[in-house]
């Protein structure tokens, strides 16, 4: 018996022909140049068709869309953020006008960013479907038959024995379907082949994109996305006006918003007293109640940080925090014309805080007329005292709580029309209130101190009580779950198709001219890989060991009898044209 043998030299001419044998092991398309028609509208959009559903060009039209999606990361976007994209227009002149004609403000709903994505789309489609065809078609058959010459193809090795050729077929049909070879017997050899995951696993590849991209399309057509601050107590209901800040997808309307409401009973935030991380968060959590529809039943749930409540398609997440001082504003006579939890917003790590407070009607000056107050708030709930000479908070917890006011009264222009920042004060027809020395009047608080107006203007009082708020984020993004699923099967995909090798075997089994049995087995490979030799090797072994050698007639052949696997030299095969496995499988 001779050894197993790899050869790659290469062969021409017609000896490369090895018919069915060598036909494609996958079902990429052949590289042969394309037959460009010479005139006619049909001929040329079947010639466009060709190259826009060839792999090279689905993969240029991934490059483009992931090169094209770039300035959607680095240029501010009107969909994400429209304040950005104002401050962007006004601080470049000549940019900005160019920006808009490429649409660089809103990259993901351009025509070019769109067109290279519904040509993505196509291609792939285009790609699969014809293959997915050919691949069907090749389940259904069956292996083609062995080559006239075996000892042509990359990895063979053949023996002599004294067993049956009906015998060794048998036994290397019975071996191969063990070891899940699809097998049959075609004339004088059996015909094997196994690996097709692998092409399994390029479809599942490509179609787990093309779901990745329908998932992508879908969320983005329908999301949505909306802020909200609620203070300790306070409740929200799911309906637009209740938002903050919203935006959603080009399809998305009011009906598909998810119909729930929740209140805040309590939100808790525990920090690190101490070390390197001393400030950092330990505990962040709000408990809130919260029912589903009109009529539902009301629940208990606790929102944490990458923990949402997750209603229906809808996701609460709870993104910030900060902290909403109790402050009551009197009149002059005493009586009460605001009183309220004040948001304020934070500016460090340490919850150092500024806001306004607004008081809008009821109030009246001490000569009789409507006016309107307005108060710059700056809060720390830790205070470094007087000592330090800054309101910075030194820690994030309610150690020390100060409030600083400075007041001014006048109109607020909050009946203009225009739209105004809850947080931000228009002082354009306010007036300072004066102290004593004539400087703008203002004064820290602590907890249940009071600030005295000037001339008998009012009070402000900065309430023992000071309530807790947190932000919140309202998502549905439909399409999540599949673009997940898409994710995972693409992964599994890839590895089945790197990993796996498609192969065939084949075992020849015919009567010599001196009676004896001749074996020969051969094995061929997508691409040139040492697994193939080496499962042919040992599937040798197990032959050889049904069907073991026969003594050879000639004293001075040098032939070994007994296979092996390891054995890949060259210098002993019979014939030097072999033909190389990529070589094969291109004929």
């Amino acid at each position: 018996m001779s050894d197993t043998t790899t050869d790659t030299t290469p062969a021409t001419g017609e000896d490369q022909d090895l018919g069915a044998a060598g036909a494609q092991l996958s079902t990429a398309p052949r590289e042969e140049p394309p037959n460009l028609p010479a005139l006619g509208v049909v001929g040329w959009a079947r010639w466009f068709w060709r190259q826009l559903t060839s792999m090279r060009v689905a993969l240029l039209l991934l490059l483009l869309l992931s090169l094209g999606a770039i300035p959607g990361s680095l240029i501010p976007q009107t969909g994400i953020d429209e304040t950005k994209v104002a401050d962007f227009r006004d601080q470049h002149d000549i940019l900005a006008p160019i920006y808009d004609k490429l649409g660089l403000f809103n990259v993901y709903s351009s025509v070019w960013f769109s067109a290279i994505y519904i040509l993505l789309f196509v291609s792939l489609i285009g790609c699969i479907v014809p293959r997915t065809w050919q691949f069907v078609g090749q389940l259904r058959g069956r292996p083609p038959g062995a080559p006239r010459r075996l000892t042509r193809l990359p990895a063979h090795t053949t023996w002599r024995t004294e067993a049956e050729p009906e015998q060794v077929r048998a036994a290397a049909l019975d071996l191969l379907k063990k070891r899940r070879f699809r097998a049959h017997v075609v004339g004088d050899a059996v015909a094997a082949e196994k690996g097709y995951l692998r092409e399994v696993g390029n479809l599942l590849f490509h179609i787990a994109l093309i779901v990745m991209l329908i998932a992508f399309a879908w969320g983005q057509l329908f999301k949505s996305e909306g802020n909200k601050l609620i203070v300790e107590g306070d409740g929200f209901s799911n309906t637009l006006t209740q938002y903050d800040d919203f935006k959603s997808g080009n399809l998305f309307t009011n009906d598909d918003l998810v119909p729930f409401s929740f209140d805040v009973k309590e939100f808790t935030g525990t920090y690190e007293r101490s070390g390197p991380n001393k400030g950092t968060p330990r505990t962040y959590e709000s408990e809130v109640t919260y029912t589903e529809g009109a009529d539902g039943a009301r629940k208990s749930a606790l929102i944490e940080v990458n923990k949402p409540l997750e209603i229906g398609d809808a996701k609460v997440y709870l993104v910030s925090h900060g902290y909403a001082p109790v402050v009551t504003v009197r009149d002059g006579k005493g009586k009460i014309v605001y009183q309220d939890a004040v948001p304020l917003l934070p500016l460090d790590a340490n919850v150092t805080s500024s806001g306004v407070v607004k008081v809008l009607d009821g109030y009246r000056n001490p000569d009789g007329k409507k006016e309107q107050l307005g108060f710059n708030a700056f809060f720390v709930p830790t205070f470094g005292g007087s000592a330090s000479g800054t309101m910075l908070s030194q820690f994030p917890a309610l150690d020390y709580p100060v409030l600083a006011l400075s007041a001014y009264h006048g109109d607020l222009k909050a009946d203009s029309g225009i739209p105004q920042s809850v947080y931000q004060m228009d002082k354009s027809k306010m007036k300072e209130f004066k102290d004593a020395k004539g400087e703008l009047f203002k004064k820290l608080l602590m907890p249940g101190e009071t600030m005295t107006l000037p001339n008998g203007a009012g009070s402000v009082t900065f309430e023992k009580d000071i309530k807790e708020w947190a932000g919140f984020q309202v998502v549905q993004e439909p399409g999540g779950g599949w673009a997940l699923a898409g994710a995972i099967v693409a992964i599994a995909g890839l590895a089945a198709s790197l990993f796996i090798q498609r192969r065939r075997v084949w075992v020849r089994a015919v009567e010599g001219p001196d009676g004896v049995t001749v074996v020969e087995m051969a094995g061929l490979g997508r691409s040139e890989s040492a697994k193939v030799p080496e499962e042919l090797g040992e599937l040798a072994e197990l032959i050889y060991d049904r069907a073991p050698g026969a003594p050879d007639p000639r004293p001075d052949d040098d032939t070994t009898s007994g296979p092996t696997d390891t054995d890949t030299d060259t210098d002993t095969d019979t014939d030097p044209e072999a033909v190389p496995a990529e070589g094969a499988e291109q004929q």
